[in-house]
């Protein structure tokens, strides 16, 4: 079976590290099945799918069509995104050519969408006769003008595949009729294990930290709800009320995805400096492979102000066996237990986050002890072992 997934992009946010994980796991499982993604652009994803033996091109997307989407609903509303949705037109007829071309140039027996981009253009780009699957990554119901347009476009869609039980109840009121199985998300549990850590110092241009110095960091993309200004307000808290406190803290990440919902680096740094704290905080560049950053971290807070999907940055964390503290809500809630292996805070709660890392500042053993169990955890629930297996489970249901 030739297996062809579509990426909206060629960073390597987490939905391309799952992505990676499934191409991975589909040539261990399947190693005779030919297997390729294509990209609507380039960038370090094709060249880590070209390691893993699978073949990648890239069919750029022009500018003006990346940046459509619910941020600029936000900022214009449904007017402006209809005029901006005009001005694109050419554009995006030009383009859906060119991507429908190169799709039969694949020849692909299923196609495997990654994202709400490539699963809109799936319909227009996708030969009739070749089953399509939808990687379930988002709540669309928090999502209204892609909900609307995911539900036009869902026709000939065979299967969903939801990376938790909280997508998988969502898609079933956005996307009535479509039949969806859970498969969650893995980790590598080779690459992502307690080992050594990166310099984070020096990554962040910063003084080596004193000696017994506990290291807490948010490892996120920069978008907007990810919860950085909650960190940010947590470390302004600690800072009034425990200024002893040896902690310092790290923002790792950056503007990955082409989207307007996204904080800039200097805006982050803006806020900090706003709440007293820029002296405390210091900003790692993204990093492809944050398995080092992971340990070179003490504790690793999750710090999302919506339900998250999944929570990849938990998993991964959990597999480093790391203490972390997690923004309990939407599929993350369903990764931990609260106590057992990680710590559990309510979404947009900077004082109960505060008080969860004060605590593990100062509680080593504690810290041990919820990372041991983290790591046991991942080992039981997370392993990309069998990852490819269901994936595969699920094409041969849809290729008859």
């Amino acid at each position: 079976m030739r297996v062809l997934f579509l990426s909206p992009v060629g960073t390597l946010g987490g939905a391309e590290r799952v992505l990676l994980t499934a191409v991975a796991g589909l040539r261990r499982a399947e190693p005779e099945w030919p297997v390729g993604v294509l990209a609507l652009a380039d960038g370090p994803l094709l060249e880590q799918v070209r390691a893993l033996g699978a073949t990648a091109e890239a069919v750029p997307l022009p500018t003006i069509l990346a940046r459509l989407g619910d941020s600029q609903l936000r900022r214009g509303g449904k007017l402006a995104l209809a005029a901006r949705g005009l001005l694109a037109g050419p554009a995006a007829a030009g383009y859906v050519t060119r991507l429908r071309a190169a799709v039969r140039r694949a020849a692909p027996d299923v196609v495997h969408s990654n994202g709400i981009k490539t699963h809109l253009l799936s319909r227009l780009v996708v030969p009739a006769r070749v089953p399509v699957v939808w990687h379930l990554h988002d709540f669309y119901a928090l999502r209204p003008v892609a909900a609307g347009l995911l539900r036009r476009a869902c026709g000939r869609v065979r299967a969903g595949v939801a990376i938790s039980n909280a997508v998988a109840a969502d898609a079933a009121k956005a996307l009535p009729g479509m039949p969806v199985t859970t498969v969650p998300n893995a980790v590598n549990l080779g690459r992502f294990a307690p080992g050594p850590g990166d310099a984070l110092d020096a990554l962040a241009a910063l003084a080596p930290a004193p000696p017994e110095t506990i290291r807490v960091g948010l490892v996120a993309t920069y978008a907007r709800w990810k919860g950085h200004l909650t960190l940010l307000d947590a470390v302004a808290t600690l800072a009034r009320g425990e200024p002893g406190l040896p902690v310092r803290w790290y923002v790792v990440g950056g503007p990955v995805y082409a989207t307007g919902a996204q904080f800039t680096e200097a805006e982050l740094r803006a806020a900090a400096s706003a709440r007293g704290v820029g002296d405390r905080v210091g900003f790692v560049p993204f990093r492809p492979n944050p398995a080092g950053v992971y340990n070179a971290l003490d504790v690793v807070v999750h710090a999302s102000t919506l339900p998250e999907p999944f929570g990849l940055t938990v998993a991964e964390a959990m597999a480093c066996g790391r203490a972390v503290v997690v923004s309990a809500a939407g599929g993350a809630a369903e990764l931990f237990a609260d106590g057992h292996d990680a710590v559990g805070v309510a979404p947009g709660d900077a004082a109960g986050l505060a008080t969860a890392v004060s605590r593990l500042v100062r509680d080593r053993k504690l810290r041990e002890q919820l990372g041991a169990a983290a790591r046991r955890t991942a080992v039981d629930r997370f392993s990309d072992a069998a990852y490819g297996v269901s994936l595969a489970a699920v094409y041969k249901c849809v290729v008859r």
